[in-house]
């Protein structure tokens, strides 16, 4: 039993991430011992079930960085690589404008139908969107200092990731630097004139964000969901496959990973991280502890407001979290009449702005921004927006009103959707932090805005996965890195932690 064990790490939390970490430091040679408060590890690529017909509760699709793949040697472990899928925005009358980055032919053909100048100028747009997507992967395997006392072992780093930027040339470096502070709007209209193809670009921009099309930083989020995603639309495949070889990778590098345990709270003594106790009263020691799960869930509930600085807890506590999205899934008889892919309702920009409009007051998108996938019987709707914090109702009673609203606004694409219908699970901001404890709902640890990126995050001053407790690192997606799904906050927070003490 692990009572009788000596641990060099403990890891709480099983999500990507946190595996992702613990796999590298188990690599290494370290101790690790993996904690998770579910019945099943993955976190958030945990699957589940409508009586046998599988599905992704909370991510479409999933992938991995491929540097993280071949460090941990995944493909052995049985990483089964996604498969592009096309991404079709479903346009109010009935047609489909079908963008598919492995069909350059066939999706110029579909912008057409829209605009002749827009499809002769979509290969320069996705040859960009893939050199940005790029240098913001070399960002996110940059470490970021602890501004604004830079060491030169740490301005270094950020030296070379000005020259990879200098090397996309003068006019793609501008371009990516002006990206990151506009908002789609201003961004796509610089590429394409049809209103469809805007808003179907400017939909992946705010997709799990509460954020809209002309908020500032999501030409910043578009380029970040290119970059997870490979392109505008999710990769088949199925999330539970990553845990699952991330579990395998974990146990055959000598780590060990204990379900049902969730950690009651992270013992401190002089400042300094000495273990955990788990729910059940369980105590286990440890010298360095990482947390996965989210930076203000982590310093103040399961260290402590009294444990830190009184300044660093008010920062804290300033975290932006705002989840607002829900998520519906329906098993059906299979006639739902919807085609596989990553489907879209995002007829134009104004429609990204007004449903974002209604998250800021509190209240349900009557006609929302939906992105859906299918899984044989079984179709998944994401749903923006759907605030943690409702106006007037509380989510006992607006989850029947989510799910009218998904479904109603889905059947007047596909008609035969209602009849088909068999069985609804829907899991609202309030689901998603009891059962994910993911705080308010946000499926990202904190929103990636402008002051919530790179060197500010999770917080100013706390960029390289320190704290102000000795010996405990974050390595959830509310670090540098993080927000979605790629493993980068876990690569990272391991790789640091094991150069300082090499």
């Amino acid at each position: 039993m692990s009572a009788n064990k000596s641990y060099d790490t403990i890891i709480v939390g099983a999500g990507h991430n946190g595996l992702v970490a613990a796999n590298y430091l188990a690599k290494a040679g370290r101790k690790v011992l993996v904690l998770e408060r579910r019945d099943r590890a993955g976190g958030q690529l945990a699957g589940e079930a409508f009586d046998g017909a599988a599905f992704d509760p909370l991510h479409a699709g999933a992938q991995l960085r491929p540097d993280i793949v071949r460090d941990l040697d995944l493909v052995k472990h049985g990483l089964a690589a996604g498969k592009p899928a096309p991404y079709v925005s479903l346009l109010p009358d009935g047609r489909r404008l079908v963008l598919d980055t492995a069909n350059e032919a066939a999706t110029r053909d579909s912008i057409r139908q829209c605009s002749e100048s827009d499809a002769k100028r979509w290969p320069e747009f996705v040859a960009f969107m893939d050199r940005a997507a790029a240098f913001l992967d070399a960002a996110y395997r940059t470490p970021m200092p602890r501004l604004p006392h830079v060491t030169l072992a740490e301005g270094w780093p950020l030296a070379k990731l000005a020259w990879t930027l200098r090397r996309l040339g003068g006019k793609d470096m501008f371009r990516v630097i002006r990206m990151m502070s506009m908002s789609t709007v201003e961004f796509t209209e610089e590429w394409f004139e049809s209103e469809e193809l805007k808003a179907a670009i400017g939909a992946v921009g705010i997709h799990g964000f509460t954020l809209g099309s002309m908020s500032a930083g999501t030409g910043y989020t578009l380029m970040h969901n290119w970059l997870n995603r490979g392109g505008l639309a999710h990769r088949t495949g199925g999330s539970a496959n990553i845990a699952n070889a991330l579990v395998a990778a974990l146990k055959a590098n000598g780590g060990e990973l204990r379900t049902s345990a969730g950690v009651k709270r992270i013992l401190v003594e002089r400042s300094r991280a000495a273990g955990v106790q788990l729910d059940n009263g369980e105590e286990i020691r440890a010298a360095t502890v990482f947390s996965a799960a989210d930076p203000r869930n982590t310093l103040l509930n399961l260290v402590g407001a009294p444990e830190l600085p009184t300044e660093f807890v008010w920062h804290v506590q300033s975290i932006k979290m705002r989840g607002s999205l829900a998520k519906v899934h329906l098993r059906t008889d299979g006639s739902h009449g919807i085609p596989a892919g990553t489907l879209a309702l995002a007829p134009t920009l104004k429609y990204l702005e007004r449903a974002f409009d209604a998250a800021k007051y509190g209240e349900l998108a009557q006609r929302p921004y939906l992105e859906v996938t299918t899984a044989g019987e079984v179709v998944s709707i994401h749903m923006q927006s759907a605030p943690y914090r409702l106006r007037g109702t509380n989510w006992n009673d607006a989850r029947a009103e989510v799910e009218r609203i998904a479904i109603d606004t889905l059947a007047e694409q596909f008609p035969s959707l209602k009849a088909s219908i068999r069985e609804v699970r829907t899991l609202t901001p309030v689901d998603l932090e009891r059962e994910y404890a993911l705080t308010e709902g946000d499926l990202n640890h904190g929103q990636l805005i402008l002051d919530q990126m790179f060197f500010m995050r999770p917080l100013p001053g706390w960029s390289n996965h320190a704290t102000p407790i000795d010996g405990l690192f974050l390595c959830g997606s509310g670090v540098h890195g993080g927000a979605g799904i790629s493993g980068a906050a876990g690569r990272n927070a391991a790789t640091k932690v094991l150069a300082d003490k090499a």
